[in-house]
């Protein structure tokens, strides 16, 4: 199980408005970006002093998220991110195939040149941090690139399904990335997808983010089954 970070490494203070929101919010984004690590043990006490808030807001967030099976409650005070097995990623992998590449076909015919800006930037930033092996930096630039599309569908309830599995997805991501990291036969799946949104191309975009899913997580998948081959390996959280 990797050691527990620093608290102060991956929340930030919040606001005071609307502060149950900001709480729930800042601990989302550090699922999504993988900020978090897969049996990473949390004190709702460390949060709430890195938060700079009360510990009401933060136990009212954490139950939410363990209601979305993003971190496990075990006890009253023990809280754990979630991790994912194989079967579990994979199965997973398979929903993302058909919600995402929806998502990806509705953004095609709605993406706006602001849309596509964000989308190169994004890009930009994760073709960076991999050449330089920042896995943190990696992971939320790929986030970025991929809720950035996702929500230029403009289809908010497809986009909150999508969301309750990046939660699951991203410390699992995160926490292998140095020894799986993404690979592709040719050039990068994620301008490909740029290519068939700006073509206005559904069946292409929809193809690219396909290859991207089943290419760029090849390598996860077959470390993910090696580390289950192992005996001494079990499933983070």
């Amino acid at each position: 199980m990797p050691e527990a970070a620093n608290v102060l490494d991956f929340v930030a203070p919040v606001g005071r408005e609307n502060l149950a929101g900001r709480v729930y919010d800042e601990l989302r984004s550090a699922l999504f970006e993988g900020r978090m690590r897969p049996g990473q043990r949390l004190k709702i006490r460390d949060l709430a002093a890195a938060m700079q808030v009360s510990e009401t807001p933060v136990r009212e967030a954490v139950v939410q998220l363990a209601r979305e099976r993003a971190l496990r409650l075990e006890a009253a005070r023990s809280i754990t991110v979630a991790g994912l097995s194989l079967e579990q990623y994979l199965e997973l992998r398979t929903i993302r195939l058909e919600l995402e590449g929806l998502a990806a076909e509705a953004a095609a015919l709605r993406i706006t040149p602001s849309d596509l800006d964000a989308l190169e930037r994004a890009n930009t930033a994760l073709a960076a941090a991999e050449e330089a092996g920042e896995a943190t930096a990696a992971n939320r630039a790929n986030w970025a690139f991929h809720h950035t599309l996702y929500a230029a569908a403009a289809m908010p309830e497809l986009l909150a399904i999508i969301e309750s599995i990046w939660l699951r997805n991203g410390p699992m991501h995160a926490f292998l990335y140095p020894d799986a990291r993404p690979s592709y036969p040719g050039r990068h799946r994620h301008l490909d997808i740029i290519d068939g949104l700006r073509a206005r191309d559904p069946k292409a975009t929809r193809a690219a983010l396909r290859a991207d899913l089943m290419e760029g997580g090849a390598n996860l998948v077959a470390l993910l089954g090696r580390m289950e081959r192992d005996t001494a390996w079990t499933t983070p959280g």
